[in-house]
């Protein structure tokens, strides 16, 4: 789970990056830096606060530009993202140390009407709760002493939203089901779903407090369908920025798209003028929770794991030789002739350059669920990738891990859903506003 392509790779573990397209005066790439615009809440939060501004310019999923040393914990609150924006934000923002993933179903009887009162509804209370303010009702004081956190929430819709609410003509294409793979052990109960959305955060009262907020506002409107917590190591918890490890000990999401390189946002983003129109800075999210077999995982000694993923565990770099940016050489042989990286290595399989250059931005939470009754435990990766196309992302790396990759023996894909989400709210307006009312 080591390479740019993988189905169940982490981010750089990075002070929070801010979201990507904001039009505000809010410093780099729409984070506000820390100091300007307090609310009373956000004051209360970064009290104390060396001054550091999380975020800094140059920050992105996977490579973030960051302070020569670790964050101090007591600048965590200050970090904010921007509610409106070209695209919304949970995309293109460093990974959080906590997250929610939760789907809903409209109520019976509720339709087009209904579903744009809800989305009102959330993105009110989104705006507020990722300026660190309270809710509008109803405010649990959960969050009450803390900032922003670098709270995101993101919405979402699935393939059932457009039959409920009456507008199938409008469904894209890129949202039809997703096809069915060999690895697959899917619940359909913990699958899909109308609506979806993201919650991420630095602090996980203030996650917990935006997941209780999103569930007291749907109110009659939507019924819970599903949901899941992840994690992620907090901001400054090593020594400097570095990638991310998952549950099996691997540095993971190397190669991720940065939105430095020049063909980003056709990877990830629905351009202007494109199909359908209301999707116009948006993107396509695919959901799994991957189970990680991490007892059967962890009886292969360290040699064998590498051979597995195709890295070295200790650094992240090829086995082929160099760092962990080092590209990794594929025909290198070694004294018997056989290949460094195995034909059957992870890392190989995942390549864009092994799969027609399919890629998609990995922003996924690890999750650890308890054990079972023999003490295996349910642990692994809420998986979330991004793509303009899934059929162009997603689809075609699944199809060629489920060919014959190493790793498939020791990971399970549980659960399952894709989702359209809509670009970015401007000022004035709700998220999905352009086909609810257009």
């Amino acid at each position: 789970m080591a390479d740019q392509s993988t189905p169940g790779a982490t981010s750089q573990d990075s002070p929070a990056a801010p979201s990507r397209d904001s039009s505000t005066a809010a410093g780099p790439r729409g984070h506000v830096p820390a100091g300007a615009g307090l609310s009373r809440r956000r004051l209360l939060g970064t009290a104390g606060a060396t001054g550091l501004v999380l975020g800094a310019a140059g920050g992105a999923v996977g490579y973030a530009a960051a302070p020569s040393g670790a964050v101090p914990l007591t600048s965590l609150g200050s970090g904010r993202a921007m509610f409106h924006g070209k695209h919304q934000p949970g995309i293109t923002d460093a990974l959080q140390a906590r997250g929610h993933l939760v789907a809903f179903d409209l109520a019976a009887g509720a339709g087009r009407k209904e579903a744009a009162a809800l989305l009102r509804r959330w993105s009110a209370t989104a705006e507020r709760l990722m300026a660190g303010e309270a809710a509008a009702s109803g405010d649990t004081d959960v969050a009450r002493d803390a900032g922003p956190s670098s709270l995101t929430i993101t919405f979402g819709f699935g393939h059932g939203f457009f039959d409920r609410t009456d507008l199938r003509e409008r469904r894209p294409a890129a949202l039809d089901p997703l096809p069915d793979f060999s690895a697959d052990r899917l619940d359909k109960a913990r699958s899909n779903g109308d609506l979806w959305v993201q919650i991420g955060a630095d602090d996980a009262l203030v996650a917990f407090h935006a997941l209780r907020a999103i569930q007291k506002d749907a109110g009659g409107a939507a019924r819970l369908r599903w949901q899941m917590n992840g994690f992620n190591r907090s901001p400054g918890a090593t020594a400097h920025p570095m990638t991310a490890r998952n549950l099996m000990g691997q540095i993971d999401g190397t190669r991720n798209p940065k939105p430095a390189d020049p063909d980003f946002d056709r990877r990830v983003f629905v351009p202007e003028g494109g199909e359908p129109d209301w999707m116009a800075g948006g993107s396509y999210a695919v959901v799994r929770r991957i189970r990680m077999l991490l007892d059967d995982w962890e009886k292969l000694s360290r040699t064998a794991q590498e051979h597995v993923i195709g890295r070295r565990k200790s650094d992240g770099a090829p086995l082929s030789g160099g760092t962990e940016t080092t590209p990794m050489d594929l025909e290198k042989t070694d004294a018997k002739g056989d290949l460094v990286v195995p034909v059957d290595a992870h890392a190989r399989i995942t390549r864009p350059d092994q799969n027609g250059g399919a890629a998609m931005l990995r922003r996924p939470f690890s999750y650890h669920d308890g054990f079972d009754a023999d003490g295996v435990p349910d642990a692994g990766l809420l998986f979330i990738c991004w793509q303009a196309d899934p059929s162009r992302g997603f689809v075609p790396v699944q199809r060629k891990l489920d060919r014959g990759d190493a790793l498939s023996r020791f990971v399970r894909h549980e659960a399952s859903g894709l989702f359209a989400v809509p670009g970015g709210a401007a000022a004035g307006e709700y998220v999905g506003q352009r086909l609810l009312e257009g």
